[in-house]
C-alpha cells in the first residue's frame, strides 16, 4: 500500500465532475479520483479545524471512539470495471468497505493517511511531471494551468483496464 497525499481539487471542464488528485508521498506518481459533488465540497473544506462546525459525516470519529476503537486511515484498494473500491482501515484489523468519495472525505476532513494499492498507481497512476511539468512546487497559476491541460482530455473511462 503506498501513501499518498492531495494535490488538487478541481472540476473536469468536458464533464463538470470533480476530481481529486492524489500523488504518491514517497514517490513521482498521481492518481485522478472522479468525487460526487458533495464529497467534494467537504474535502473542499479541509482539515476540520477545532472551531468549524461539525458536519453529519463529522461525526463518525467521535461514534467510533466512543464504541472504543479507533479510525487509522481509509485506502483504495481495487480498480474494478474503471471504478475505484475503497475500505476504512480501523483499529484490530478492521475493514469497512465504502465509496471512494466517502472514505476520501473523511480522510481529508479528520487527517487521516490515504493509502493506495501498488497495483492500482501501477496500472492508472500517471507521471505527476506529466500533470505539473513545472513542478508542484511551482507558482498555483502555473500548476492549475498545467493541470488544466491533463484534465481537459481525460475522463472516467481512461483508467478502464486496457481490452484483451
Amino acid at each position: 500500500m503506498l501513501k499518498m497525499r492531495v494535490l488538487r481539487l478541481v472540476v473536469h471542464v468536458r464533464t463538470r465532475e470533480p476530481v481529486l488528485l492524489l500523488g504518491e508521498v514517497d514517490g513521482e506518481r498521481c492518481l485522478p479520483v472522479f468525487l460526487r459533488r458533495a464529497q467534494a465540497d467537504m474535502i473542499a473544506l479541509g482539515e476540520r479545524g477545532e472551531s468549524d462546525p461539525e458536519l453529519p459525516q463529522d461525526m463518525l470519529l467521535p461514534i467510533v471512539r466512543g464504541l472504543g476503537h479507533e479510525l487509522h486511515g481509509v485506502e483504495i484498494v481495487a480498480l474494478v470495471d474503471s471504478i475505484f473500491q475503497a475500505e476504512l482501515v480501523f483499529d484490530g484489523g478492521t475493514r469497512v468497505q465504502a465509496r471512494p468519495s466517502d472514505v476520501l472525505a473523511i480522510a481529508v476532513r479528520e487527517g487521516l493517511p490515504i493509502g493506495v494499492a501498488d497495483e492500482i498507481l501501477d496500472e492508472v497512476g500517471q507521471p505527476i511531471a506529466d500533470l505539473f511539468p513545472h513542478g508542484t512546487d511551482a507558482p498555483p497559476e502555473k500548476q492549475l494551468e498545467d493541470f488544466k491541460k491533463f484534465i481537459d482530455e481525460v475522463s472516467p473511462e481512461d483508467f478502464a483496464p486496457p481490452a484483451p
